[in-house]
C-alpha cells in the first residue's frame, strides 16, 4: 500500500478543530515563491501550483523511467501547502490579498535528494513543456507551533486564528511570526471540487515561550 503522509503523520495533517501545540520536525519541500492575489485567474499563484504538481508527479512516477531514486517507495503525493506573509503586517490582512508574499509547497519524501529533485525539474519541464525553473528544493524546520483545523472559506480564518491566539496566551506562549517563521496553511480539500463551507485547512503558527 502506498505511503500516505496524512495517515502516517496524523499529528501534523489531521489536527482537531481546537488549538493544540506541536513541535514540527524538519521537512523538505518542492517550493515556488511569488507574490500577489492567489485568486487571480491564470496568475502567478496558479502557475506556481502547476509547476509544483508537475515536479511532484514526475518524482512519484520516476520508477516508470530509467532514472532510479535510491530508497524509493510508493507514496501518495502530499497535499498542497502554503507559507504566507505581508510586509509590515503582523499576521495576515485578508482584505489585502494583492499584498501577499507566498511560498507554495508540496512535501517531499525523505528519500528525495537535491540531485533527484534537479532531475525531476528537468524532466517535468520537458514532458509538460512547462517552465519549471522557479521550483526550488526547500528545507523548513518549523519547530514549536500552534495549529488547528479550520473548516470553511479562507476569508473566515480570522475567527479561527483568534481561537489560536487566545489559547497561546493562556498556555504562556506568544506568537513568533516573522519573515522566517510564517503563517502556514495545509489544504486538505480540493477547492475546485468542494464547496467553500466544506473546505478543510490546517492553520499553523510559530510560537515561543514567553
Amino acid at each position: 500500500m502506498a505511503f500516505d503522509f496524512k495517515k502516517e503523520y496524523k499529528e501534523f495533517y489531521q489536527p482537531k478543530n481546537r488549538p493544540e501545540i506541536v513541535t514540527v520536525p524538519r521537512a523538505n519541500y518542492i517550493a515556488v515563491r511569488g507574490q500577489g492575489d492567489p485568486n487571480e485567474e491564470g496568475g502567478t499563484y496558479q502557475q506556481a501550483i502547476g509547476v509544483l504538481y508537475a515536479v511532484a508527479y514526475t518524482l512519484k512516477m520516476s520508477y516508470k523511467t530509467d532514472y532510479r531514486i535510491e530508497g524509493f517507495y510508493d507514496y501518495v503525493v502530499p497535499p498542497l501547502e502554503g507559507f504566507w506573509r505581508q510586509e509590515g503586517v503582523e499576521g495576515i490582512d485578508y482584505g489585502n490579498k494583492a499584498a501577499f508574499r507566498w511560498i507554495s509547497v508540496i512535501r517531499l519524501p525523505e528519500f528525495v535528494t537535491e540531485k533527484d529533485f534537479a532531475w525531476a525539474v528537468e524532466m517535468a519541464a520537458k514532458k509538460k513543456k512547462l517552465d519549471c525553473s522557479a521550483a526550488e528544493f526547500l528545507t523548513v524546520d518549523e519547530g514549536l507551533c500552534v495549529q488547528i483545523l479550520h473548516e470553511g472559506p479562507f476569508d473566515a480564518e480570522p475567527a479561527t486564528v483568534a481561537l489560536m491566539d487566545a489559547y497561546v496566551r493562556e498556555k504562556g506562549y506568544g506568537n513568533d511570526l516573522s519573515e522566517e517563521r510564517q503563517h502556514h496553511e495545509i489544504y486538505l480539500s480540493d477547492a475546485r471540487k468542494v464547496a467553500p463551507e466544506k473546505w478543510r485547512t490546517v492553520i499553523r503558527h510559530p510560537i515561543r515561550k514567553e
